[in-house]
């Protein structure tokens, strides 16, 4: 089993919020004003000092502007409808879909900015016919829209390799398998290149994340690719109850229950870590710990 020493994914963590929001901030910002330089370039080239370099900044800062407001939600649907190499034809329908909504707010948006900032210089801004531009900024934003898509998706799979990411163990191809292939009693977790096997008994909670699980093991969590329901029904009941719709926990962990006015509770593991417990689940986590 690996140390408890901090790993290399813990340390990164308490600075991953600012990396990831300062990586696409530098991003875009050295876009808008690469774009708006060599935009202003072209034209005073066939029209020299007719324009202005406030309207092409005024162009490029409205659609950077905009995908600044649109990238965290295209996160979020990733997240919820992560993709992957298996299952990206599944998905690509949504992602058309939600690349024609990222491409109307988009362009509606930056319009919207553009007109104002037009009539602060006391002009008028002309978008063009909406059809046929409509048509134009799609086929740019589709192209933006997949790049966002594959860089999130590349950022999270390599997160996980750093962090740690664990599987069901196969059946041999041709042996009969030595432990319950439905009810296993072992975990694969790949880390860097290197494997190694976690015990079902040491899993001290379970929390859904997305479309994986993370399964707690001595401080740390290594991400599963199934749903709360999939991995509870392949659990032993025995020594793990789900207490709330996205937790697990292992009850040779468990410390006490905390009751709350609303119904709920709070569990207390044994480590210190506190979990909720929600009125569903509560009236089973007493019976099982003979308090019912």
């Amino acid at each position: 089993m690996p140390s408890t020493a901090r790993t290399a994914y813990e340390r990164y963590r308490p600075w991953r919020p600012w990396v990831e929001i300062g990586a696409f901030a530098a991003i875009l910002v050295s876009n808008a004003v690469g774009n708006t330089v060599t935009t202003w370039i072209d034209l005073n080239r066939s029209q020299p000092g007719r324009v202005p370099l406030w309207e092409p900044a005024v162009w490029e800062g409205s659609s950077a502007l905009l995908w600044a407001l649109l990238i965290p939600l295209i996160a979020a649907l990733t997240w919820r409808w992560p993709t992957h190499w298996d299952n990206w034809r599944q998905r690509l329908p949504l992602h058309l879909a939600a690349s024609a909504a990222v491409c109307v707010a988009h362009v509606l948006g930056m319009v919207g900015l553009r007109i104002l900032a037009y009539r602060w210089q006391g002009m008028d801004y002309e978008f063009g016919p909406w059809p046929r531009e409509l048509v134009y900024e799609y086929l740019k934003d589709v192209r933006s829209y997949a790049g966002i898509v594959l860089i999130i998706e590349i950022y999270r799979l390599l997160l996980r390799r750093l962090q740690g990411e664990a599987s069901f163990l196969d059946a041999p191809d041709d042996a009969p398998p030595v432990e319950s292939v439905e009810r296993p009693d072992r975990f694969l977790v790949r880390k860097l290149g290197r494997e190694f096997l976690v015990a079902a008994h040491d899993i001290e909670w379970l929390q859904a994340s997305g479309n994986y699980v993370n399964l707690r093991v001595r401080g740390h969590d290594y991400p599963l690719r199934s749903t709360v329901a999939g991995i509870e029904a392949r659990l032993d009941p025995g020594r793990f109850l789900r207490i709330h719709r996205s937790y697990i926990v292992n009850l040779d962990h468990l410390a006490s229950i905390e009751p709350l006015d609303t119904g709920d509770a709070r569990v207390h593991l044994r480590d210190g870590t506190v979990l909720p417990a929600s009125r569903r689940y509560r009236a089973e986590l007493r019976e099982r710990l003979g308090e019912g």
